[in-house]
């Protein structure tokens, strides 16, 4: 069969199926049968690499005649048995072509010229169109004081509308207005979606009160959560905005409300909703707050913004605008259509194509009866194939599902949707270009989601796009959530779990055969699963492609039988309990992606390892207790990732055996190089050679024998100057050598420096012109900070120091005593530093401070010694200082506050004293929070300095301040006041909770 006679009539059947069953059964038959070609192609190409290596393994003559015997037998079977399963998918696909007459398909309609070449940057929202109206309206409810009926301490506004109309759009913007943000203490956004999981709920707003990761609180205890709530909300004004509410249970409304009623008069809260009945039981003001559909003059603006983009030629500029007001006029007024077939048109100047969008039959699709928009369904039909793919396999996703790029690209690499159109190009990088294609026309955006450990950001879905995912892929991708049903699971090739799986749902699982992928999502539904489930249940499933088993706690042991998952391209086992990994995974030949990040207890990786000539990325991150790694690892030519390497003692695997990994991107951490022998063998590792290194962690492990080798070691460690983030720990030598903080190195942002007790003096960072970030931790042995520090000499002296620096934080200096400018020049040092932090360096007394730190928002020094007199000196000037924190810093000197300060920590009898005057003379308008410890003089609170602004007070360890509790002055806005061991003794513990 010519598969071309099926490929040409493919985009006829793909608009036809909306609205014929037949050609719908047909597509999906198709795609059955294509999913069986591929799985029986790869396994013959499976096997015949594993016969290759076998061949190539086998050495001796002996040996080689007995294996070449022995193979041709089995070769022999083998080929019959192949050739009856080709001839069984052949007859399938023939009876597929034939019925291609039956069905009326027509060949070459719809097809689409090649897409236009991908960019490489992002381009995000900067406007709202036609919303001026309606964002007005709502920031003027939001900044009323009481609710109309004056009843409520919180009152609830609900924006309603129908999906795609931009109702989360308007509250974004909202949120984010400057207005909004100094009206309210503290905001938090919850996407809540269709399941109304009150734990849930209270805990995001949990984690934003106290600035705390999820993991942090139990989901499972709804009073410890709402306890802690209400305790974080009492007095606070805020404003929470509950993104895409579904539930109609007045009940669990109420109950998830209550905690919120303790916060102080004028919170707010926003809903968006599609359903009236949500606004009716939410809302407390008269009328909700209905969102209309965009005017056509709007809706073409938006349109327009994306669609010409970069359209120059002004002739075909007003051809198409007649075209594209055609289009943005059945959009309907929906800003997602709008945006979606705008990305779908960008900068194409093919007035055909133009017209063909304008006239599709799409237009008079159904959404009634399937719920579907018809623009997004005749953007997702002009989307090239390959992209149709990609974007198909993500209806596997469960609604509002975060995800990141790099994660979802390895998916599809592992799934084979990656097709290779130039040999120098990465498929890495392919997948790149798809996801942003994939941004551009709309079908991801961007979610306020923010890793914490790896500031990347992610990507969602809108829910009717979503809906649209689950509309193409059909059968082939399920989500397994609670309260749907097993039956499907069994037909699917793609199979997401996003909720914790008991074995009754784990038998059926197995008899899905065909499976080809099996990924957990959102929190951890494997993790009841123990070794007999995965080695019984799951490693059974012989179609396999990517396999997933993050979180499964229980987890000890893996069958050697994972060795027979031949299709096998992914593998994650991160966050289990394994200890070692079977030999039989060596010969996993297809194996691309291997992450064991967090396994703590994994202590070995297989010996065989260098077998996996496919695998590009090893991820070991995290994973302390593997004490070395397997030999020959320099065979892996195709190693993208490897996230982590332990150099070996005496005849263990040694650190050139990186040498041959020159492709390497992403992170480095080497660890035990206390044990690299000689300078030569750290030269070895050839680290200026790997260009894509974008973080190196460099990692000696106890104390230094001879400091003179590591200083040699860490000479030939030299990184190349794409470097953006650097970290050294436990380094013995006495000083750092010339490459760190050469002026070559432009690209390094972050640098942290930790435990190298044995130097002196701190390497001349301050000439890197893009170094945002630098920590100093536990450099026990350097005494002061000079000129060097700044990289001033004869030949670069007209340069500023740390002119990009945003960040600076030392800790454990235990042998600092004086910090000095001289041979600065005022203006030319910290230009832009906005946070300094000072910890527990208990002997630095004397600091040359700048005179003018323009940017600085936030000062932190924490002396926490008995009896430190740390810092003899007074405080540079601020303009833009927001949060000043000086903890028992009993030299130090508080002069002048600014008006911008809004947070104030000081300890020490000085130091409390200093502020006290400064307060009696300054006039500081932002000031909401105040903290006086840990002072023995007599002094009295200056009530009728404090600014009106003040809303928390807190006294402790101060016996002889006097306070005066019924001053009028501390009525008008104060909302927490806490006194604890001051004031004579007589308040011991005292917590005082106000309210205007």
């Amino acid at each position: 069969m010519q598969t071309s006679a099926v490929n040409s009539v493919l985009d006829d059947a793909a608009v036809k199926q909306n609205t014929n069953p037949n050609i719908k059964q047909w597509l999906d038959d198709l795609e059955n049968a294509s999913y069986d070609a591929d799985d029986l192609l790869d396994e013959i190409e499976t096997h015949a690499l594993q016969s290759r290596l076998k061949a190539e393994s086998t050495k001796s003559s002996k040996a080689s005649k007995l294996f070449k015997h022995s193979i041709s037998i089995s070769v022999r079977s083998y080929d019959r048995d192949m050739k009856k399963k080709l001839e069984e998918i052949l007859q399938r696909l023939k009876f597929l072509e034939e019925r291609i007459y039956v069905l009326g398909l027509i060949k070459g309609v719809g097809e689409k010229p090649s897409p236009r070449p991908p960019t490489t940057s992002l381009t995000e929202e900067s406007e709202v169109y036609g919303r001026d109206a309606d964002k007005e309206a709502i920031i003027k409810l939001l900044l009323t004081h009481d609710d109309h009926e004056g009843r409520n301490k919180v009152s609830v506004i609900p924006i309603v509308g129908m999906g795609g109309i931009g109702k989360t759009t308007l509250a974004q913007s909202v949120y984010n207005d400057h207005a909004v943000e100094k009206h309210f203490n503290f905001k938090s956004w919850v996407c809540v979606s269709e399941e109304f999981d009150i734990c849930k709920v209270t805990k995001t707003v949990l984690c934003a009160v106290t600035k705390s990761h999820s993991h942090s609180y139990d989901d499972s205890n709804l009073d410890l959560l709402q306890t802690t709530l209400k305790e974080g909300l009492t007095g606070k004004k805020f404003l929470i905005v509950l993104d895409d509410v579904w539930n109609e249970d007045y009940i669990d409304w109420k109950k998830m409300c209550t905690p919120f009623n303790y916060g102080a008069q004028g919170c707010k809260i926003i809903v968006t909703t599609r359903n009236e009945k949500v606004a009716d039981i939410t809302g407390t003001i008269p009328t909700h707050y209905h969102l209309e559909h965009l005017k056509d003059e709007d809706c073409w603006k938006l349109f327009e913004k994306h669609a010409f983009d970069k359209i120059r030629d002004s002739g075909v500029c007003q051809v198409l605008e007649k075209i594209g007001r055609g289009i943005a006029k059945k959009c309907n007024g929906l800003p997602l259509a709008a945006k979606s077939l705008g990305g779908l048109l960008r900068s194409k100047e093919d007035i055909n194509e133009w017209e063909r969008v304008l006239k599709s039959k799409i237009w008079d699709f159904s959404y009634k009866e399937t719920k579907i928009l018809p623009a997004l369904l005749l953007s997702y039909n002009y989307l090239p194939s390959h992209l149709k793919r990609c974007f198909a396999f993500c209806s596997m996703f469960p609604k509002d599902y975060e995800f990141q790029k790099h994660e979802l690209v390895l998916l599809w690499m592992a799934e084979n949707l990656l097709r290779q159109s130039k040999r120098d190009k990465r498929m890495e990088d392919i997948g790149d270009e798809y996801f942003n294609e994939l941004v551009l026309t709309s079908f991801f955006q961007r979610s306020s989601k923010v890793s914490v450990s790896s500031w990347k950001s992610f990507f969602v879905m809108h829910d009717l796009v979503h809906d649209l995912a689950r509309y193409v892929s059909g059968e082939y991708c399920f989500t397994l959530e609670d309260g749907n049903s097993n039956e499907k699971a069994m037909r699917v090739r793609h199979l997401g779990v996003a909720t914790v799986v008991s074995l009754q749902r784990f038998g059926t699982i197995s008899e899905s055969t065909h499976l080809r992928t099996l990924l957990p999502l959102d929190g951890y539904p494997f993790c009841y699963l123990f070794n007999e489930v995965v080695n019984n249940v799951i490693l059974k499933l012989r179609c396999l492609r990517v396999l997933s088993l993050f979180g499964c706690t229980n987890l000890r042991q893996l069958s050697e039988s994972i060795g027979e998952l031949k299709h096998l391209r992914f593998l994650n086992l991160s966050e289990t309990s394994i200890k070692r990994l079977p030999n039989s995974v060596c010969k996993l030949y297809n194996l691309q992606i291997l992450n064991l990040s967090r396994c703590r207890e994994l202590i070995e990786l297989p010996e065989d390892m260098h077998h996996l000539i496919n695998l590009r990325h090893l991820d070991i991150s995290y994973c302390f207790n593997l004490v070395e790694m397997p030999r020959q690892l320099s065979k892996l030519k195709s190693l993208q990732t490897l996230t982590y390497f332990v150099v070996g003692k005496d005849n263990k695997t040694k650190i050139g055996e990186l040498r041959e990994l020159s492709d390497l991107h992403g992170e480095l951490h080497i660890r035990n190089l206390q044990n690299v022998p000689s300078a030569e063998d750290a030269l070895e590792a050839k680290l200026m050679d790997k260009n894509n290194l974008e973080a190196l962690r460099l990692h000696w492990n106890g104390n230094s024998n001879d400091s003179n080798h590591d200083e040699e070691v860490l000479k030939n460690l030299l990184p190349h100057t794409n470097l953006k983030m650097l970290y050294i720990h436990g380094y013995g030598g006495p000083s750092f050598p010339n490459w760190l903080g050469d002026v070559s190195f432009c690209n390094t942002v972050y640098i942290q420096l930790g435990k190298c007790k044995y130097c002196k003096c701190l390497p001349p960072l301050g000439q890197l012109p893009s170094l945002k970030t630098l920590y100093i931790d536990g450099l026990s042995g350097v005494v002061t900070v000079g000129a060097e520090f700044y990289g001033i000499n004869g030949s670069n002296s007209a340069r500023k120091a740390f002119a990009s620096l945003e960040f600076l934080g030392f800790r454990d200096l235990a042998a600092w005593e004086e910090w000095c400018s001289v041979g600065v020049d005022d203006g030319e040092i910290f230009p832009k530093l906005q946070e300094l932090e000072i910890v527990r360096c208990d002997r630095l007394r004397s600091v040359d401070w700048p005179v003018n730190l323009p940017c600085l928002t936030k000062l932190q020094i924490i002396c926490p010694s008995s009896g430190s007199e740390v810092l003899v000196s007074s405080l540079p000037r601020t303009p833009a200082i927001r949060h000043l924190d000086l903890s028992k810093c009993e030299q130090l000197e508080v002069r002048g506050l600014p008006q911008t300060v809004e947070t104030i920590s000081v300890g020490g009898c000085r130091g409390v004293e200093s502020l006290m005057k400064a307060l009696r003379e300054s006039q500081t308008c932002s000031l909401q929070s105040l903290c006086i410890n840990d002072c023995s003089l007599p002094i009295s609170l200056p009530t009728g300095c404090l600014p009106a602004t003040l809303t928390q007070l807190r006294i402790h360890n101060c016996e002889k301040l006097e306070f005066p509790m019924h001053h009028d002055s501390l009525k008008t806005s104060l909302q927490r006041l806490s006194i604890s061991k001051s004031c004579g003794g007589s308040l011991i513990n005292m917590v005082f909770q106000l309210s205007s």
